[in-house]
């Protein structure tokens, strides 16, 4: 149960103390108590050096990421990826709303838009959201600040810029704030720009290149004891490479508004949230680093509510009842190519009025104990309801022609004669046939414990049950020829994949134990955490047949159809934070040290399961001198030798990188200059799949696995006015 949070440093917390200062604290039980509000007066410090993908913020606090495009790698928390991590951005429920995952729901904020972040890895809280087994990541930009003045006027603004020399990045962010003591008017805006990057042999990884740009505006007002907060969101990714992929994405345009209320009351607080967000998301080929012709569409719509009452029952005891609703709809449709006999000359329905909706409620318990001891419990039913519409084939006058060259896609130049086991034709007049609705009804529930043994001591435990219903795309891709299949999964890995209408609900079953010891004077804090996951009904993919698109003994992959199967996850975590040195001359010099450990497999075979990062050691040296902070930091990865071979996953070497990096601070400017990569190592991601567009430039080489980035010089500045 390792639960992180941060705003502006990197702090480890205790569930004891994320919950009660990120929930009890806004939430004051007395007679005709105010809200909490911000109010900043003069300049604001300047938070905003971060720029991107909030990425680089996130793994800090433990988070692995599954490689994917510039702005778009998926997270991955105590070995599991994907839909399986809940993020949830300023409360709102997100869905990827692609066969790839290609526009996950952290791909729609930038670094510099966001004032607060935590983490929960394992073991949460049933109010921290459902329909997840591996945590919750929560990212929030709505921080509404006031003035002391009656009058609108400008409050505060910010420009940041970041240069990247190993992928010709450049990054821009601004903000500005109109304010009075009662309304709060904010934008922020992000700009990204980057070609594909080198590794440390100094080559091109192809396909890695992006350009991105997110927009919000945020309303609030506040009177004594409640507040109305409104957000609006814009999106434009006009290009972004998927390397890992068999086509890239060529525009992702989303909108979006949140609206957020709160009431404070006698003993009790009221909190309502209404989400909406709407995107038409588009994959094909634009640049000549991996080209074709086919193209794939989809529209989709994440519609929600959440509606939270705490109730203080003693000074020390309160009890939150929730209600939640979400509705997500999507059309995924491939159109067809004139001329094309196979993929035309109808469009391909992959997704018809497709629907996955979830009403939940729960209720959770929190008390005080006594001085030692803190309590949550808390138990969450939930219904999900999945249903599509009928689909259709390219062509269903005919077989579909099955494609025997993958590095081909577009131009059609290679087929060869399918049989009825990759006949699409078949394949939808069987789906449409069968049943295509779904319900099912889950119990999550939770127990977490905190002891302070002493001042100096504190024990933490957790216990959960929790349950993530499938996705649309595992249940329905019907899709069964060789091209149909590549076109489906977020894995990376150049197979296909086949979904089954009959999937079951995973259900995780975690148990995790937390120690921290801390010096008598805070010079020095441990933490050490274990973990041990049961998962009954885990969607994994079975292999149904091979294929070889370039007849070489390193290119066949696999076709795999989702299937349920149990599986075990367990692993440690050890983190250090220690003052060593502090001097007039010097400054303060801090040690950050930290060891991970996971480990996956399948109860049937004892398979490795895919993408468990293998073993990693981090330490790093801090300095801070006045306004300067310098920082030296080495990671190490061990040899990843577990592979999944059903996904013909890769094994990697291991590597070690050498950081170093210094920041200056004045009141309204900050500069930092940073090498990241210092001795300009070549590694291979451990958790990031293969490079299909190397393959498809050079097919000896097979499927290799994507390499990470080479030494890079980065330079960033940031104003405050």
């Amino acid at each position: 149960m390792v639960y992180k949070s941060k705003t502006q440093k990197t702090y480890l917390l205790s569930p004891v103390a994320l919950f009660i200062s990120g929930v009890l604290s806004p939430f004051a039980f007395a007679d005709d108590t105010p809200l909490e509000v911000i109010e900043v007066h003069g300049h604001a410090q300047n938070k905003h050096l971060a720029l991107g993908s909030s990425e680089s913020l996130l793994s800090d606090l433990g988070v692995d990421f599954s490689a994917a495009g510039g702005v778009s790698n998926l997270p991955i928390l105590n070995g599991l990826m994907g839909d399986r991590v809940k993020v949830l951005i300023d409360g709102a429920d997100f869905t990827a709303a692609c066969a790839n995952h290609m526009n996950p729901p952290l791909s729609y904020i930038s670094a510099n838009q966001i004032t607060s972040y935590n983490v929960v890895a394992g073991v949460s809280a049933v109010s921290a959201g459902g329909d997840n087994i591996a945590g919750v990541i929560s990212v929030n930009s709505i921080s509404p600040q006031y003035s002391d003045n009656s009058e609108l006027d400008w409050h505060s603004g910010y420009v940041s810029a970041k240069y990247s020399s190993v992928d010709n990045g450049r990054k821009l962010g601004v903000g500005a704030r109109l304010a009075s003591d009662t309304f709060s008017l904010n934008y922020q805006g992000s700009f990204s720009d980057a070609d594909s990057y080198e590794d440390g042999n100094g080559d091109a990884v192809l396909d890695t290149l992006y350009r991105a740009q997110n927009h919000s505006l945020t309303a609030a007002m506040r009177d004594d004891k409640q507040q109305l907060v409104i957000k609006l969101t814009h999106q434009k990714i006009p290009y972004q490479g998927f390397a890992n992929q068999y086509m890239d994405m060529t525009d992702n345009t989303s909108f979006g508004a949140i609206a957020q209320y709160k009431r404070s009351f006698e003993n009790s607080e009221l909190e309502g949230q209404v989400n909406w967000h709407s995107v038409k998301h588009e994959m094909g080929f634009f640049s000549e680093e991996k080209t074709g012709m086919m193209r794939m569409k989809t529209d989709a719509q994440d519609i929600s509510t959440q509606l939270k009452w705490r109730i203080a029952l003693d000074k020390n005891s309160t009890i939150l009842l929730g209600q939640e609703y979400y509705n997500y709809s999507i059309d995924d449709w491939w159109p067809g190519i004139e001329g094309s006999t196979m993929m035309g000359p109808n469009d391909y329905v992959n997704i018809n009025n497709g629907k996955r909706e979830r009403i939940a409620a729960f209720a959770e318990y929190e008390s005080q104990i006594n001085t030692k001891l803190w309590l949550n419990a808390g138990v969450r039913i939930e219904s999900i309801n999945t249903h599509v519409g009928e689909v259709q084939s390219y062509n269903d006058g005919m077989s579909m022609m099955d494609m025997g060259d993958m590095s081909d896609m577009g131009s059609m130049q290679s087929m060869s004669m399918s049989d009825t086991s990759t006949d699409n034709t078949i394949a939808a007049e069987n789906f449409n046939a069968g049943d295509r609705d779904k319900t099912d009804t889950v119990v999550d529930a939770n127990l977490l414990i905190n002891y302070q043994i002493t001042n100096n001591d504190e024990l933490q435990f957790g216990l959960t049950r929790k349950n993530r219903a499938p996705n649309l795309y595992e249940r329905y891709s019907w899709g069964v020829s060789t091209m149909a299949t590549t076109m489906i999964g977020w894995y990376g890995d150049g197979n296909g994949y086949i979904g089954n209408p009959d999937l079951d609900v995973e259900t995780a079953h975690t148990i995790s134990a937390t120690y921290i010891k801390s010096a008598k004077d805070d010079r020095w804090r441990l933490s050490t955490n274990v973990w041990y996951t049961d998962v009954n009904d885990y969607i994994d993919a079975d292999s149904v047949r091979s294929f070889n698109s370039y007849d070489l003994d390193n290119t066949a992959r696999n076709i795999l159809q989702f299937t349920n199967v149990d599986a075990i996850l367990y692993g440690a975590k050890i983190d250090l934070t220690a003052n060593i040195y502090e001097s007039k001359n010097l400054g303060n010099w801090q040690l950050h040290a930290n060891v991970t450990n996971t480990r996956g497999k399948r109860d049937d075979t004892n398979q490795p399961l895919y993408q468990i990062k293998p073993l990693e050691t981090q330490l790093g040296i801090s300095q801070q001198m006045g306004r300067f902070e310098n920082a030296l930091s080495w990671q190490w990865v061990d040899t990843k030798s577990r592979v999944d071979n059903n996904r013909f996953e890769n094994q990697t070497d291991s590597y070690s990188l050498v950081n170093l990096s210094s920041k200056a601070t004045w009141d309204a400017l900050t500069l930092s200059a940073e090498v990241s990569n210092v001795f300009d190592e070549y590694y291979q991601l451990p958790l990031g799949g293969v490079s299909i567009a190397a393959l498809k430039q050079d097919s000896s080489n097979g499927f290799e696995q994507l390499a990470g980035q080479g030494r890079s010089f980065n330079i960033s500045a940031s104003y405050a006015f």
